[in-house]
């Protein structure tokens, strides 16, 4: 059985990608946050939208990696 070889040339691309859609996920929340009376609903969405900044913080930090990286050869 063969391996895949690394291939990070789409790596900053993707990651682009992932933050575009993770942004879409937390605005769509946000309009489900304010449309919703329910207290639970609205705390869970309030969460995962705090656990989605995290993360765009994170995914910010690798594609800037990933551009330094790319930059070195």
């Amino acid at each position: 059985m063969k391996h895949k070889p690394d291939d990070r040339r789409d790596n900053v691309e993707r990651i682009q990608q992932h933050i575009d859609d993770t942004i879409q996920n937390i605005e769509a929340a946000e309009e489900m946050i304010t449309a919703t009376d329910n207290p639970r609903t609205r705390s869970d969405l309030e969460k995962k939208n705090q656990r989605r900044e995290k993360a765009l913080d994170s995914m910010r930090q690798e594609i800037r990696d990933e551009a330094l990286d790319r930059q070195k050869d």
